[in-house]
Protein backbone atom coordinates (compact mmCIF):
# COMPACT_ATOMS: atom_id res chain seq x y z
CA UNK A 1 0.00 0.00 0.00
CA UNK A 2 1.19 3.66 -0.58
CA UNK A 3 -0.55 6.82 0.37
CA UNK A 4 -0.26 10.28 -1.40
CA UNK A 5 -1.64 13.48 -0.52
CA UNK A 6 -3.80 15.10 -3.03
CA UNK A 7 -4.12 19.12 -2.85
CA UNK A 8 -7.46 20.01 -4.09
CA UNK A 9 -7.45 23.49 -3.67
CA UNK A 10 -6.63 26.26 -1.05
CA UNK A 11 -9.58 28.31 0.35
CA UNK A 12 -10.67 30.92 3.12
CA UNK A 13 -13.94 30.43 5.88
CA UNK A 14 -14.70 32.70 8.38
CA UNK A 15 -13.15 32.04 11.91
CA UNK A 16 -15.92 32.87 13.32
CA UNK A 17 -17.98 30.19 11.97
CA UNK A 18 -15.02 28.04 12.24
CA UNK A 19 -14.72 28.00 15.79
CA UNK A 20 -17.66 28.22 16.93
CA UNK A 21 -18.51 29.96 20.71
CA UNK A 22 -14.70 30.08 21.02
CA UNK A 23 -13.51 33.84 21.36
CA UNK A 24 -11.40 35.24 18.07
CA UNK A 25 -8.61 36.38 20.61
CA UNK A 26 -8.17 32.93 21.48
CA UNK A 27 -8.63 31.23 17.78
CA UNK A 28 -6.76 34.01 16.05
CA UNK A 29 -3.11 32.53 18.13
CA UNK A 30 -3.24 29.17 16.18
CA UNK A 31 -5.40 29.85 12.88
CA UNK A 32 -4.69 33.56 12.07
CA UNK A 33 -7.25 35.43 10.36
CA UNK A 34 -6.91 38.27 7.72
CA UNK A 35 -8.48 41.62 7.44
CA UNK A 36 -11.66 40.17 6.64
CA UNK A 37 -11.70 37.40 9.62
CA UNK A 38 -10.83 34.50 7.04
CA UNK A 39 -8.85 32.02 8.10
CA UNK A 40 -6.68 29.49 5.25
CA UNK A 41 -8.40 26.18 4.69
CA UNK A 42 -6.86 23.22 2.67
CA UNK A 43 -8.66 20.80 0.96
CA UNK A 44 -5.81 17.68 1.56
CA UNK A 45 -7.47 14.67 0.15
CA UNK A 46 -6.07 11.15 0.23
CA UNK A 47 -5.19 8.84 -2.71
CA UNK A 48 -4.59 4.91 -1.31
CA UNK A 49 -2.84 2.74 -4.25
CA UNK A 50 -3.40 -0.47 -2.65
CA UNK A 51 -2.99 -4.00 -5.26
CA UNK A 52 -4.74 -2.90 -8.24
CA UNK A 53 -7.21 -0.41 -6.33
CA UNK A 54 -6.84 3.15 -6.59
CA UNK A 55 -8.77 5.09 -3.87
CA UNK A 56 -9.17 8.97 -3.72
CA UNK A 57 -10.99 10.05 0.02
CA UNK A 58 -13.18 13.32 -1.07
CA UNK A 59 -12.55 15.77 -3.79
CA UNK A 60 -12.74 19.24 -3.29
CA UNK A 61 -14.71 21.90 -4.21
CA UNK A 62 -14.28 21.09 -7.75
CA UNK A 63 -14.56 23.95 -10.40
CA UNK A 64 -17.64 23.75 -12.33
CA UNK A 65 -19.56 26.63 -9.87
CA UNK A 66 -19.61 30.21 -10.97
CA UNK A 67 -17.00 32.91 -9.74
CA UNK A 68 -19.69 34.49 -7.78
CA UNK A 69 -19.74 31.26 -5.64
CA UNK A 70 -15.91 31.55 -5.54
CA UNK A 71 -16.03 34.16 -4.44
CA UNK A 72 -17.45 33.28 -1.28
CA UNK A 73 -14.53 31.36 -0.78
CA UNK A 74 -11.18 33.61 -1.52
CA UNK A 75 -9.49 30.76 -3.40
CA UNK A 76 -5.59 30.95 -3.12
CA UNK A 77 -2.85 28.72 -3.96
CA UNK A 78 -1.95 27.16 -7.25
CA UNK A 79 -2.80 23.20 -5.97
CA UNK A 80 -5.48 21.47 -7.60
CA UNK A 81 -7.03 17.81 -7.96
CA UNK A 82 -5.87 16.93 -11.67
CA UNK A 83 -2.61 18.87 -11.27
CA UNK A 84 -2.05 16.89 -7.78
CA UNK A 85 -3.07 13.88 -9.22
CA UNK A 86 -0.45 13.95 -12.48
CA UNK A 87 2.52 14.89 -9.78
CA UNK A 88 1.86 11.93 -8.14
CA UNK A 89 1.97 9.80 -11.51
CA UNK A 90 -1.72 9.68 -11.95
CA UNK A 91 -4.92 10.56 -13.98
CA UNK A 92 -8.37 10.95 -12.72
CA UNK A 93 -9.03 7.61 -14.85
CA UNK A 94 -7.08 5.67 -13.27
CA UNK A 95 -8.75 6.02 -9.71
CA UNK A 96 -11.20 2.95 -8.86
CA UNK A 97 -12.97 4.61 -5.70
CA UNK A 98 -13.97 7.61 -4.84
CA UNK A 99 -14.69 7.47 -1.21
CA UNK A 100 -16.36 10.14 0.52
CA UNK A 101 -16.83 11.44 4.00
CA UNK A 102 -20.18 13.20 3.42
CA UNK A 103 -21.48 15.09 0.68
CA UNK A 104 -20.81 18.95 1.83
CA UNK A 105 -19.30 20.54 -1.37
CA UNK A 106 -16.05 21.54 -0.16
CA UNK A 107 -15.78 17.64 -0.20
CA UNK A 108 -17.85 16.24 -2.80
CA UNK A 109 -17.71 19.23 -5.48
CA UNK A 110 -14.85 17.18 -7.44
CA UNK A 111 -16.55 14.20 -8.01
CA UNK A 112 -18.57 15.92 -10.76
CA UNK A 113 -17.53 17.84 -13.60
CA UNK A 114 -19.84 20.24 -16.80
CA UNK A 115 -19.48 17.29 -19.65
CA UNK A 116 -18.04 18.45 -22.84
CA UNK A 117 -20.28 21.39 -24.10
CA UNK A 118 -21.67 23.08 -20.58
CA UNK A 119 -25.02 21.26 -21.11
CA UNK A 120 -24.75 19.54 -18.03
CA UNK A 121 -22.97 17.38 -15.81
CA UNK A 122 -21.05 13.97 -15.23
CA UNK A 123 -18.87 12.59 -13.08
CA UNK A 124 -15.38 13.31 -13.03
CA UNK A 125 -14.28 9.93 -12.50
CA UNK A 126 -15.68 7.75 -15.39
CA UNK A 127 -14.22 4.33 -13.88
CA UNK A 128 -14.59 4.82 -10.73
CA UNK A 129 -16.91 3.83 -7.76
CA UNK A 130 -18.57 6.73 -5.69
CA UNK A 131 -19.17 5.67 -1.99
CA UNK A 132 -21.25 7.26 0.46
CA UNK A 133 -23.77 5.45 2.72
CA UNK A 134 -27.84 5.22 2.74
CA UNK A 135 -28.50 7.52 5.93
CA UNK A 136 -25.79 10.06 4.23
CA UNK A 137 -26.95 10.51 1.11
CA UNK A 138 -30.81 10.67 2.22
CA UNK A 139 -29.85 13.37 4.38
CA UNK A 140 -27.88 15.16 1.63
CA UNK A 141 -30.85 14.39 -1.22
CA UNK A 142 -33.72 15.76 1.01
CA UNK A 143 -31.36 18.37 2.94
CA UNK A 144 -32.14 20.71 6.21
CA UNK A 145 -32.45 23.83 6.23
CA UNK A 146 -29.75 24.72 7.96
CA UNK A 147 -27.07 22.62 5.45
CA UNK A 148 -29.37 22.94 1.87
CA UNK A 149 -26.64 25.58 0.68
CA UNK A 150 -23.95 22.75 1.62
CA UNK A 151 -25.65 20.13 -0.35
CA UNK A 152 -25.78 20.97 -3.88
CA UNK A 153 -28.09 18.97 -6.17
CA UNK A 154 -25.65 19.50 -9.06
CA UNK A 155 -22.56 17.71 -7.04
CA UNK A 156 -24.69 15.05 -6.18
CA UNK A 157 -27.18 13.50 -8.16
CA UNK A 158 -25.25 13.32 -10.93
CA UNK A 159 -22.97 10.20 -9.29
CA UNK A 160 -26.62 7.90 -8.80
CA UNK A 161 -27.34 9.22 -12.77
CA UNK A 162 -24.71 7.29 -13.77
CA UNK A 163 -25.40 4.05 -11.81
CA UNK A 164 -21.30 4.44 -10.08
CA UNK A 165 -22.96 5.32 -6.30
CA UNK A 166 -22.37 2.89 -4.07
CA UNK A 167 -23.17 2.43 -0.51
CA UNK A 168 -20.78 1.37 2.62
CA UNK A 169 -22.91 -0.91 5.02
CA UNK A 170 -22.96 0.86 8.78
CA UNK A 171 -22.00 -1.93 11.14
CA UNK A 172 -24.23 -2.14 14.54
CA UNK A 173 -21.95 0.02 16.40
CA UNK A 174 -20.31 3.36 15.20
CA UNK A 175 -16.67 1.37 14.37
CA UNK A 176 -16.43 -1.36 11.32
CA UNK A 177 -14.52 -2.55 8.62
CA UNK A 178 -15.42 -1.87 4.92
CA UNK A 179 -14.49 -3.49 1.52
CA UNK A 180 -11.86 -0.56 0.55
CA UNK A 181 -9.18 -2.13 3.18
CA UNK A 182 -9.65 0.54 6.04
CA UNK A 183 -12.06 1.04 8.55
CA UNK A 184 -14.31 3.63 9.36
CA UNK A 185 -15.72 5.80 12.31
CA UNK A 186 -19.30 7.03 11.73
CA UNK A 187 -20.46 9.90 13.45
CA UNK A 188 -23.33 12.21 13.24
CA UNK A 189 -22.59 15.78 14.88
CA UNK A 190 -21.33 17.80 11.99
CA UNK A 191 -23.53 16.03 9.48
CA UNK A 192 -25.72 12.83 9.57
CA UNK A 193 -23.43 10.09 9.51
CA UNK A 194 -20.09 10.83 8.18
CA UNK A 195 -17.09 9.02 7.74
CA UNK A 196 -13.83 8.89 9.31
CA UNK A 197 -11.54 6.76 7.29
CA UNK A 198 -8.88 4.48 9.92
CA UNK A 199 -5.72 3.39 7.58
CA UNK A 200 -3.59 0.77 8.49
CA UNK A 201 -0.29 1.69 7.16
CA UNK A 202 3.14 0.56 7.76
CA UNK A 203 2.75 -0.32 11.31
CA UNK A 204 0.98 2.91 12.00
CA UNK A 205 -3.00 3.96 11.97
CA UNK A 206 -3.67 6.83 10.15
CA UNK A 207 -7.39 8.75 10.66
CA UNK A 208 -8.58 11.24 7.96
CA UNK A 209 -10.49 13.49 10.17
CA UNK A 210 -12.61 15.38 7.66
CA UNK A 211 -14.59 17.66 9.68
CA UNK A 212 -14.68 16.03 12.79
CA UNK A 213 -11.11 17.51 13.10
CA UNK A 214 -10.57 19.79 10.92
CA UNK A 215 -7.10 21.80 11.83
CA UNK A 216 -4.66 21.36 14.50
CA UNK A 217 -6.34 24.23 16.19
CA UNK A 218 -9.57 22.69 16.67
CA UNK A 219 -8.01 20.26 19.27
CA UNK A 220 -9.22 21.23 22.58
CA UNK A 221 -12.97 19.86 23.16
CA UNK A 222 -14.99 22.77 23.10
CA UNK A 223 -13.65 24.03 19.68
CA UNK A 224 -16.36 22.99 17.35
CA UNK A 225 -17.44 24.32 14.17
CA UNK A 226 -20.83 26.33 14.10
CA UNK A 227 -21.11 24.55 11.19
CA UNK A 228 -21.95 21.51 12.83
CA UNK A 229 -25.47 20.48 13.18
CA UNK A 230 -25.47 18.49 16.09
CA UNK A 231 -22.63 20.36 18.64
CA UNK A 232 -23.44 18.86 21.66
CA UNK A 233 -23.18 15.32 19.70
CA UNK A 234 -19.74 16.56 18.54
CA UNK A 235 -18.66 17.17 21.96
CA UNK A 236 -19.01 13.48 23.52
CA UNK A 237 -17.88 12.50 19.97
CA UNK A 238 -14.76 14.60 19.73
CA UNK A 239 -13.76 13.07 23.13
CA UNK A 240 -13.71 9.75 22.81
CA UNK A 241 -12.07 9.77 19.47
CA UNK A 242 -9.51 11.88 20.76
CA UNK A 243 -8.95 9.49 23.76
CA UNK A 244 -8.49 6.49 21.30
CA UNK A 245 -6.33 8.64 19.00
CA UNK A 246 -3.79 9.93 22.44
CA UNK A 247 -4.15 6.01 24.03
CA UNK A 248 -3.33 4.62 20.31
CA UNK A 249 -0.74 7.28 18.72
CA UNK A 250 -2.78 7.59 16.03
CA UNK A 251 -1.61 10.09 12.94
CA UNK A 252 -3.93 12.38 11.83
CA UNK A 253 -4.45 13.53 8.88
CA UNK A 254 -6.05 17.03 9.01
CA UNK A 255 -8.02 17.67 5.39
CA UNK A 256 -8.70 21.34 6.02
CA UNK A 257 -5.28 22.47 8.04
CA UNK A 258 -3.35 24.55 5.33
CA UNK A 259 -0.31 24.62 7.38
CA UNK A 260 -0.23 21.32 9.65
CA UNK A 261 -1.20 17.87 7.59
CA UNK A 262 -0.79 15.47 10.18
CA UNK A 263 -0.33 15.73 13.96
CA UNK A 264 -0.33 13.65 16.49
CA UNK A 265 -2.30 14.40 20.21
CA UNK A 266 -1.88 13.25 24.27
CA UNK A 267 -3.32 13.06 27.10
CA UNK A 268 -2.45 16.15 29.83
CA UNK A 269 -3.83 17.35 33.38
CA UNK A 270 -6.42 19.66 30.88
CA UNK A 271 -7.22 17.23 28.46
CA UNK A 272 -6.15 15.81 25.28
CA UNK A 273 -3.95 18.68 23.48
CA UNK A 274 -1.43 18.92 20.53
CA UNK A 275 1.41 16.50 20.57
CA UNK A 276 3.60 17.32 17.56
CA UNK A 277 3.11 18.74 14.50
CA UNK A 278 4.60 16.16 11.47
CA UNK A 279 5.24 16.97 8.02
CA UNK A 280 3.80 14.16 5.09
CA UNK A 281 7.19 13.03 4.60
CA UNK A 282 7.49 12.08 8.33
CA UNK A 283 5.00 10.02 7.94
CA UNK A 284 4.42 8.13 4.82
Amino acid sequence: MKIYPIEAGNFKLDGGAMFGVVPKTIWNKTNPADENNLIDIAARCMLIENGSRLILIDTGMGNKQSDKFFGYYSLWGSHSLDKSLEEKGFHRDDVTDVFMTHLHFDHCGGSVNWNKDKTGYEVAFKNAKFWSNESHWQWATQPNAREKASFLHENIIPMQESDQLHFVQKPNGDFGTCGLGFDILFVDGHTEKQMLPHIKYQGKTIVFCADLLPTAGHVPLPYVMGYDTRPLLTLPEKEKFLKTAADNNFYLWLEHDAHNPIITVEQTEKGIRLKEKLRLEDVL
